[in-house]
Parts: C-alpha cells; structure tokens; sequence
C-alpha cells in the first residue's frame, strides 16, 4: 500500500480525523484507489419509481406490522431455532390434552399466531437477504465516493501548497469538514516557530 492509500485509509476510517499529510505530487499521479471499483450501476427515476411501488405494495400486504421499541425487543421472549420442537409438542398436546391449557391463554389466537409465523417465514429470508445487499451495496458506493472525495482534498491541498492558482479557496472551503486541522497561517507560523527555535 502506498503512502498516500494508507493516510486515505486513515481518514476515510475516522472522519473525525485531522486532514491529510502533505505528499509529494508524484503520489497523485499514479496512486490507485484503495479499492478498485466494485459497483457500477445506474438507477433511472423510473426505476426507483418502480421499486418504491414494490416495497409500498409489499408493505400492504402486510398491514399489521409493527414497530418494537429496543427495549421491547430485550424484553420478549425469544423462539429461537432449538425452541421450534418444544412449540411443536406443545401445539400437539394442546390439541390431544386441552384440560391442562391455563386459562388466559387463547388458544385459538395462539394458533394463529403459529400460522402467522410459518407464513412470514417463508419470505423472511429472502427479505433479509435482500436488504443486506442494498445495504452492503450502499455501502460500497458511498466508500467509493468517500475516497474520491479524500484524493480529490489531499490533491487539492497539495496544489494549495504550491501556490497554484484557485486551490487555496477550495482548500478553505473543503479544510472546514476537519475542524481538527490546521490552517495554512497555523502551519507557516509552526515552520517560523521551529526555525527561529533551531
């Protein structure tokens, strides 16, 4: 990894971080990104249009859906893989051995609930699987934007350094996303600093 991919890495990992390390120019010219360029696409307004319709309508079909708070969700019960034998025995024993059913509970509504859930798990995977990848998919490209925009500052710095014409405003502008890093007057006056200290 060269130089200039690894202070990339470095701020592109924490966006709190100060700016940049200054680079020869060399470093710009034929340095890579981190990454190569895993996604390539393009959605059209149509598109999107289209997809919107899909979830909006999928959502329909599902209109008793609801929200848990995080706290609800440490709190309920959970039915995990090792648990479906034991709802299956007892889904049998109800049926042959009703006597010993308590009373608050509804069998019938119960019932229900088990249908329910077969149901949803025969989609619930693949919605999973699908919102994982737009997930990691979102991801990648907004990485891949992140490093251009980390290449296009540290380039922009460098030329500002130089003295070339128009960088030095850009650089102002795009240096306020690092509160953390010094200004060009804050460097000059450290270089003044340690040559009269030398």
């Amino acid at each position: 990894m060269t130089d200039f991919s690894a202070a990339i890495h470095l701020l592109a990992k924490d966006d709190h971080a100060p700016a940049l390390p200054l680079l020869p120019a060399n470093h710009y010219e034929d340095a890579a990104m981190s990454n190569d360029n895993r996604v390539s696409a393009v959605l059209t307004a149509q598109d999107v249009t289209d997809i919107l319709g899909s979830v909006a309508a999928i959502g329909a079909k599902l209109p008793f859906l609801i929200n848990l708070s995080p706290q609800e969700r440490r709190e309920l019960p959970k039915m995990g893989d090792k648990s479906i034998g034991f709802d299956d025995k007892c889904r049998a024993y109800m049926g042959s051995h009703p006597e010993f059913i308590p009373g608050f509970v509804d069998v019938a509504e119960v019932n229900k609930d088990r249908e329910l859930r077969l149901q949803m798990m025969r989609f619930y995977a693949a919605l999973i699987a699908l919102t994982d990848k737009v997930d990691d998919t979102l991801q990648v490209v907004s990485s891949e934007a992140w490093m251009a925009d980390l290449a296009y500052y540290q380039s922009v710095r460098e030329a500002a350094k130089r003295g070339r014409a128009g960088a030095q405003s850009i650089y102002e502008d795009l240096q306020q996303r690092f509160p953390g890093a010094p200004t060009a007057a804050q460097r000059a006056a450290a270089v003044a600093a340690q040559s009269a200290s030398a």
